[in-house]
């Protein structure tokens, strides 16, 4: 198993103070057979209370309020982690296998990741990028899981500020040009056009040289898991054509990014906002049977250093 530290701070600026402002956060490390969060701590500026609740999926959403004016709201999370790395896949699977996933169609467990969403829509133009990859059943459902996974990391261009957070698949399919948000949004749309369950994951990537990761190293990531009946689910990160494992930490799960952003809110005034975002993921210690967070005292260090690198970016 390999341990992590991340970091993941956000602060919104506004041109003129702000009656208040509501919102959730998605920031918190998931448990599950092959991922442990050993602990999680948020902090607000303005101070406010954070409560938290967990959704129909898993996923730990953190709330708070924040009633009086402020300028400026500045959020900090810290988590520590594990992940273990995935299963070995075989190398082929029995072509067959496509009629136990027909019947997947029929179980409601999977009717959100089968039908299209606010992001995943099938348009005329991913049709036509289907049928450039010859994306079709011809081979068994691994086999195609791959070779969409390579594909669309071979036919599109990683660019950050290409798209916008809230730009529709097509953006992407015609610039050819997009972010990890985008690479995740056309395979799912792909995978569910051929009738395989996907799903949209959020989370962190760590990043090592050696890798040559395209995706950037000081954001949140996301990537795709697909359900091969006799396998379960599976994680494909087609940003850096990769089998999501060992350095991929995953925080939420949605049918789309609309389900699951690491942070929304409101506020109250008519005052433009600026987010700046600063994420760091770094190798960390086998925990103690109790971890001790980080300590107040050294979060104003923390703060500066993660805000000096979001200068850097600009």
């Amino acid at each position: 198993m390999q341990y992590y530290q991340v970091r993941h701070h956000t602060r919104y600026r506004y041109a003129t103070p702000v009656g208040e402002s509501v919102m959730e956060l998605r920031m918190q490390p998931r448990r599950n057979q092959r991922q442990q969060c050993y602990s999680f701590d948020v902090k607000v500026t303005p101070q406010a209370k954070v409560l938290s609740y967990t959704d129909y999926r898993g996923n730990h959403i953190h709330f708070f309020d924040i009633p009086r004016r402020h300028g400026q709201l500045v959020v900090r999370a810290e988590s520590h982690v594990g992940v273990e790395p995935a299963p070995e896949l075989p190398e082929w699977m029995d072509i067959d296998l496509w009629h136990a996933v027909d019947e997947l169609a029929h179980a409601v467990d999977f009717w959100d990741d089968l039908a299209p969403s606010h992001f995943v829509q099938f348009t005329p133009a991913l049709i036509a990028l289907a049928e450039e990859m010859r994306i079709d059943r011809s081979r068994d459902p691994l086999s195609i899981l791959l070779r969409i996974n390579a594909g669309i990391y071979y036919s599109f261009r990683y660019m950050p500020d290409s798209t916008a957070v809230d730009s529709p698949i097509d953006v992407a399919l015609e610039k050819r040009r997009g972010v990890c948000q985008d690479y995740a949004h056309i395979m799912i749309a792909l995978l569910r056009r051929l009738g395989i369950p996907a799903r949209y994951i959020s989370g962190y990537l760590f990043h090592r040289r050696e890798d040559n990761d395209q995706s950037a190293e000081d954001a949140s990531h996301a990537w795709v898991e697909a359900f091969v009946p006799t396998l379960g689910w599976i994680g494909f990160d087609p940003t850096n054509n990769l089998i999501a494992g060992e350095r991929h930490i995953a925080v939420a799960i949605g049918r789309d990014y609309a389900d699951v952003p690491p942070t929304r809110g409101l506020f109250r005034g008519g005052a433009d906002s600026e987010m700046e975002v600063g994420v760091q993921v770094t190798r960390a210690d086998r925990p103690e049977p109790e971890k001790v967070l980080i300590p107040d005292r050294e979060w104003e260090a923390l703060d500066a250093e993660i805000m000096q690198q979001m200068q850097q970016q600009q």
